[in-house]
């Protein structure tokens, strides 16, 4: 059996990668900044909360304070969109779209700057969007595959391709 896929790797791919990586690999080093980060918005909120019997004045350093806290929050709403937009900065030239074939053995990948092979035990975890499949490699390193110009049989079945290959789970991910 063989499947292929065509990747173009635009922000809409890299914030899933970045949400996949984040779901994944990265899942305990994220649930412990979200909550550094929640204590550090529940203390600038108290820190803007006027002492009792006075009225509330904005200065400096209340400014200051309410900046801080919305830095915090548009960060965890926008984190993936962050995270794919710092990645797509690091993208190589000739890597903003790539093709790849799976085969039993391994898959073979093909951008406009070269070619790689891939072996199945290199894959540390795996997750599905709704839209792609995302391969994970490192902590840092993660390779998507687009559902609609999937080749060679229907989603379903490359996921069990996928996890027969790599003997891992594949993490459902809306």
């Amino acid at each position: 059996m063989e499947f292929t896929t065509a990747t173009d790797y635009d922000m809409k791919t890299l914030t899933a990668m970045a949400k996949a990586l984040r779901k994944t690999v990265r899942k305990r080093k994220s649930r412990r900044a979200h909550i550094f980060g929640w204590i550090v918005v529940l203390l600038g909120t108290l820190l803007l909360l006027p002492p009792a019997g006075s009225s509330f004045s904005i200065s400096g350093k209340t400014l200051l304070t309410l900046a801080a806290v919305l830095a915090i929050l548009l960060t965890f709403i926008f984190e993936d969109r962050l995270n794919g937009y710092f990645a797509r900065k690091r993208l190589l030239p000739g890597t903003e779209s790539a093709v790849s074939v799976f085969k039993e053995d391994s898959y073979h990948t093909e951008t406009r700057s070269g070619q790689t092979d891939w072996p199945y035990d290199r894959i540390v975890a795996m997750a599905e969007l709704p839209d792609c499949f995302i391969l994970i490699l490192g902590e840092n390193h993660a390779q998507a595959y687009d559902k609609a110009r999937l080749k060679g049989g229907s989603p379903e079945e490359f996921a069990r391709f996928l996890e027969a290959r790599t003997g891992l789970s594949i993490v459902r991910i809306s």
